[in-house]
């Protein structure tokens, strides 16, 4: 079964709230240049998964982790005067590992049209082995 949609609009609505509040209220200098990506929010409501991804390497990375960290109450507090909801969500944040698989598949993807620029040279050059390659030779009779 889905998620309801009371959650699905509570989660894109945490998501844009984090999102602002990301970017007009906390001055954590250790704060990189960050996208939210996702809210999945448990069916009570009570639990909130923030996924975000950061330009940058990993010193960037963990040093942004660290600022999300340090502005959980904040966010959670924003997050709660926008829903105006009896409780407001814990917020949990993730680090996306999505521009990392994008990576990893674009790299594949060199790879295999690499491949096919071999195979297509090596067929170039190539012959049947016989006249018609798809009957078979008469040698054991």
């Amino acid at each position: 079964m889905g998620a309801s949609h009371r959650a699905e609009k509570v989660a894109d609505r945490i998501k844009v709230v984090v999102a602002q509040t990301l970017e007009t209220k906390v001055k954590d200098p250790r704060l990189g240049f960050i996208t939210i990506t996702d809210v999945r929010i448990t069916g009570d409501l009570q639990q909130a998964s923030v996924f975000y991804t950061v330009l940058g390497d990993d010193e960037a990375k963990s040093a942004t982790a660290a600022a999300l960290k340090s502005a959980k109450g904040l966010l959670r507090s924003e997050v709660g005067k926008d829903l105006g909801m009896r409780i407001t969500p814990t917020l949990e944040f993730f680090s996306d590992g999505l521009s990392e698989t994008v990576k990893q598949f674009d790299d594949l993807m060199d790879r295999v049209h690499q491949k096919d620029a071999e195979l297509e040279a090596l067929r170039k050059g190539a012959q049947p082995i016989a006249a018609d390659p798809y009957k078979p030779h008469k040698s054991h009779e």
